[in-house]
């Protein structure tokens, strides 16, 4: 009998133990993360906003579209700033507690593509010697990183009401970095971090808290090797060769090594995971009308746990195509997962 009432009293702690254990889990993860959804800015609506707030979201992020299209819309997006109707839907979000992102493929704006005549060699240099004026540029000429600072610094202020955190991404085109003779020994990951600590320099001339990300995409995925990152410089992992019908956890040891490698690289501190599981603009193939979309809510339930327990601080999502087009086709998107969490 004493052994049976020992075993049980053992039991009896042990369950005790799970049970305070499962509540710390849950209240740690349900703790005040950081959360974004990344909408276009001809898709920004009251009614967007009321959802975001109401399933969590701790600011919203507007993304000009990238690819082809990444110069003219976030020229179109500056012109919005002068739209009033654009920028009361801003300041009604600002109104319900959200802070306000701009995330953007912003190296062809940040250096015009008008200097190539006069400036050849801010410019990149392909595998076959030649200058080229389209994506990115030489990121060892000296001038290219200081006109490009110094437009960063002139479009960080013109972002209306934008946070501190600033998303100036390189070109959204594969194998574009410079391969000249000096720019040859470091990375497409050395080179982009390299733009980004001299932007982030720049910034906090005027905008002292100033953060900006480095975006682990493409052939950014790397961790660099020659450089290391300015303070102010956070990660941003944007996984967009995932397969989405897995969750995350199961992805390949190299991949998970590599994404444990980035988070050691850059600290935990700030940084921010960019996953695509409500961006029907994937999943639509970037062409309109919209596709019907579908998530997987478990899968994303298990996708942030598992970000959670790499330390990241944010979590975000892009949220394409889901606008009223899209509503007015086959109703309100279900979003519910971004919620649970």
């Amino acid at each position: 009998m004493t052994n049976l009432k020992e075993i049980n009293v053992i039991c009896s702690i042990e369950n005790l133990i799970f049970t305070w254990y499962y509540l710390y889990m849950e209240f740690y993860f349900r703790s005040d993360n950081m959360k974004t959804l990344l909408i276009h800015p001809d898709e920004l609506s009251k009614k967007w906003i009321d959802r975001m707030k109401d399933v969590g979201c701790t600011s919203i992020g507007i993304h000009p579209e990238g690819g082809g299209k990444s110069l003219e819309s976030l020229k179109n997006l500056i012109e919005k700033f002068n739209d009033k109707n654009f920028t009361s839907l801003i300041d009604y979000a600002v109104n319900k507690g959200l802070k306000i992102e701009y995330h953007m493929h912003a190296a062809e704006y940040l250096l015009d593509r008008k200097y190539f005549l006069s400036h050849p060699k801010w410019f990149r240099e392909d595998d076959k010697g030649e200058r080229c004026q389209k994506h990115n540029f030489c990121v060892s000429s000296k001038e290219a990183l200081e006109k490009v600072s110094e437009n960063a610094l002139i479009l960080a202020k013109k972002l209306y009401k934008s946070s501190n955190r600033f998303y100036f991404w390189m070109d959204d085109v594969k194998n574009t970095h410079c391969r000249c003779e000096k720019c040859i020994k470091f990375s497409a990951s050395d080179q982009n971090l390299i733009v980004m600590n001299a932007i982030i320099k720049k910034l906090k001339e005027e905008i002292p808290d100033a953060l900006l990300c480095y975006l682990a995409y493409y052939d950014t995925m790397d961790v660099p090797k020659k450089v290391k990152a300015e303070k102010g410089i956070f990660l941003q992992y944007a996984p967009m060769d995932r397969d989405f019908t897995k969750e995350v956890a199961l992805i390949s040891d190299d991949k998970k090594k590599n994404l444990i490698d980035l988070i050691n690289f850059f600290g935990k501190e700030n940084s921010a995971v960019l996953e695509y599981w409500y961006d029907n603009s994937l999943f639509s193939k970037w062409q309109k009308p919209p596709k019907e979309f579908k998530c997987n809510n478990e899968i994303i339930k298990k996708d942030i746990m598992f970000y959670k327990t790499q330390g990241f601080e944010k979590i975000e999502s892009f949220a394409c195509f889901l606008g009223d087009d899209y509503e007015k086709l086959y109703g309100t998107p279900d979003i519910s997962a971004f919620s649970d969490n």
